[in-house]
């Protein structure tokens, strides 16, 4: 289980001294089984006046921050340590019914699943439908892992890879034409996708740990990253990550998880000066590792 350090600063800068509104950023990573958070800081610039946390409906945390007075600068700096336990793609148990499509949620999952499966974007044209369609197979029923990998994999290989630093996502019809976009237009289109199967998802913001050896290279570093998780009945919420072809939740830090996009804004709030006040906003995320330090064994008793 490595080691991971996460430091994330942003930093939004002005042409003269302007005041602040509320602030809401979601930074820190969830903690469960598949990562356990170690340390966790925040340091703001000017100091804020107020600051507070709180879970939204979603059970992600999320820091507010209220400023007094005036600047020309405002930076946040998130540094967090994390155990990361990483679930690969033949870890997955699912329940005998819901191994190949369609299959139905059962009665008690149901009322808590219907909202991430019903689809927030408009498809007149079907073409989100279509594309979603043409992995299943015809010669019989297709696998649910072998779909939703397929999928997968697909994006990451018809599709490129445009970063985008600007706030917004594009609509998937939108992808599908470009045939590019951001991590974050890839997880859209692909909750979309699995939606018009009748699955369930949800988008996650986070971060990706790129190591750069042993073939793991990946898209995405050096900001903020997206990807999807979809419930599968048996094996729970399964992570998928568009971008980078990547099934289960290795190298993917997640701190954010949501039914829609604008849910799961890493960093948002209010400003107040002139329009040409605003001279630009820097973002840098840096995800590095070490290894977990050796556990020491008692000696055992001489006999």
């Amino acid at each position: 289980m490595p080691i991971l350090t996460v430091r994330h600063v942003t930093t939004y800068r002005y042409r003269q001294p302007v005041s602040f509104g509320e602030h809401r950023m979601m930074l820190r990573p969830r903690d469960g089984h598949d990562q356990h958070l170690l340390e966790a800081r925040i340091d703001i610039s000017p100091e804020p006046s107020a600051f507070w946390w709180v879970h939204d409906v979603f059970g992600n945390s999320v820091g507010v921050a209220q400023f007094a007075g005036r600047a020309r600068e405002l930076r946040f700096e998130s540094t967090m340590l994390l155990h990361h336990n990483p679930v690969e793609e033949l870890d997955f148990q699912l329940e005998d019914h819901a191994s190949s499509l369609p299959f139905s949620y059962s009665t008690e999952e149901m009322p808590d699943l219907a909202r991430s499966i019903e689809r927030h974007h408009r498809d007149p044209d079907r073409v989100v439908d279509r594309w979603a369609r043409g992995f299943l197979r015809n010669d019989g029923p297709t696998g649910t892992l072998e779909l939703l990998t397929a999928m997968t994999r697909a994006v990451k290989r018809d599709f490129t890879y445009i970063a985008r630093a600007v706030r917004g996502i594009q609509d998937p019809t939108r992808t599908l034409e470009l045939g590019s976009g951001t991590c974050r237009d890839f997880a859209l289109l692909m909750m979309e996708a699995v939606r018009s199967l009748g699955l369930a998802a949800r988008f996650v913001s986070g971060y990706i740990y790129s190591p750069g050896r042993d073939g793991r290279t990946h898209l995405g570093g050096g900001f903020t990253h997206a990807w999807v998780r979809v419930y599968l009945p048996g094996a729970g919420w399964v992570e998928f990550d568009p971008t980078n072809g990547i099934v289960g939740n290795r190298d993917l830090i997640s701190v954010a998880v949501a039914r829609d996009p604008d849910q799961a804004v890493p960093l948002h709030g209010r400003w107040k000066g002139f329009p040409d006040d605003a001279l630009g906003m820097d973002v840098s995320v840096h995800v590095t590792a070490e290894a977990p330090a050796p556990r020491r064994v008692p000696a055992l008793p001489c006999a």
